[in-house]
């Protein structure tokens, strides 16, 4: 909006570079061009303010699609005046020459007029189109129509109106249709998540098994070498006993050889002995018949009175050691006899 500011009657007006101000006075041009500033009548001054930056036009609208089904579309036009003259001679850009605002509303008739040829283009391509593909290539479809539509579309230009750019944001269905079209989508992807499941688990429950195996292989392996072990254990028990008996009856052997010897030589001294101690015997057994003999020898040449006073010498060299002498009354007869012949003698 242009800035007018008031002095004695005369107002000054002053426009931004985006903003193409026309001037007449008395029905005659005076200025014309964008970012003017100049002092004018307001009784004798007709100004017009069009705007030449490019501006965005939002539009959304319903349409129905081939098979019936209700969908919207988002899309933003951008467009821009390129014949500020021509778009003032054909709509009312005029301003207040006090306040400097708009008497109409040009801006809104022209979104008006972008908004149903846009419409227009959009509802025909998509009423010729299917919802599934409407939401596939819909946006692409929907974008190029209108464009074309636009740039085909003769009142425009008859306008001075420059469309810029056409973008389709979206092409959408309604709440319920687009919750029933996504259950499928849902349902697979679930089912592609559960199977993604189900294949780790698999993987899991196949890694535990392997491992599982894995372990079970070791502990045999193990068992195995111990077993081998074992045997191995009780193969060197077996040798070391057999060796230990070995040796015990190398030594077994030994002591029974050398027992043996000892015996022998023990054997052979006691034979020794014996032999010498029975010739001993033997000889001091005819020593002592000898010495007996000639004791009987000697005896046997003495009379009897001799020998009786021999004994009687005996007997009285071993009183001390005698405790008593029983003399049988056939002795004391035979003595008394004996010595009584004696006296006679």
């Amino acid at each position: 909006m242009a800035d007018i500011t008031r002095r004695l009657g005369w107002r000054h007006l002053r426009s931004t570079p985006t903003a193409h101000i026309r001037h007449h006075r008395d029905g005659k041009l005076v200025h014309d061009g964008p970012g003017l500033g100049f002092w004018f009548r307001p009784l004798t001054a007709a100004l017009s303010e069009v705007p030449v930056e490019d501006r965005e036009l939002a539009m959304t609208f319903r349409a129905r699609t081939a098979d019936f089904q209700d969908v919207s579309v988002q899309a933003t036009v951008t467009y821009r005046i390129g014949d500020p003259a021509l778009a003032a001679a054909r709509l009312d850009f005029s301003v207040d020459p006090d306040t400097g605002a708009w008497r109409g509303a040009p801006l809104e008739q022209l979104g008006t007029l972008l908004t149903e040829t846009a419409q227009q283009h959009a509802l025909d391509v998509l009423a010729r189109t299917p919802l599934s593909a409407a939401l596939a290539d819909g946006v692409a479809a929907v974008r190029d129509r209108v464009a074309a539509g636009l740039g085909a579309e003769p009142r425009l230009p008859a306008t001075g109106i420059e469309v810029v750019a056409v973008r389709v944001m979206a092409v959408r269905p309604e709440a319920e249709v687009e919750r029933a079209l996504r259950t499928p989508a849902r349902e697979r992807i679930q089912q592609e998540a559960d199977r993604a499941t189900y294949e780790r688990r698999a993987v899991a429950v196949e890694r535990e098994r392997a491992i599982a195996e894995n372990e079970l292989a070791s502990r045999i392996e193990l068992a195995r070498r111990e077993e081998r072990l074992v045997e191995q254990r009780g193969a060197n028990a077996r040798r070391e006993a057999e060796e230990a008996a070995a040796a015990d009856q190398v030594r077994a052997q030994a002591e029974a050889a050398r027992t043996v010897r000892l015996a022998e030589a023990e054997a052979a001294r006691s034979v020794a002995l014996a032999r010498a101690e029975a010739q001993a015997a033997r000889e001091v057994g005819e020593a002592r018949a000898e010495a007996q003999a000639a004791w009987l020898r000697v005896h046997g040449d003495v009379d009897v009175a001799t020998l009786h006073a021999l004994t009687g010498t005996r007997l009285a060299e071993n009183l001390p050691r005698i405790d008593s002498v029983t003399v049988s009354p056939d002795v004391l007869t035979g003595l008394l006899a004996r010595l009584g012949d004696g006296d006679r003698g």
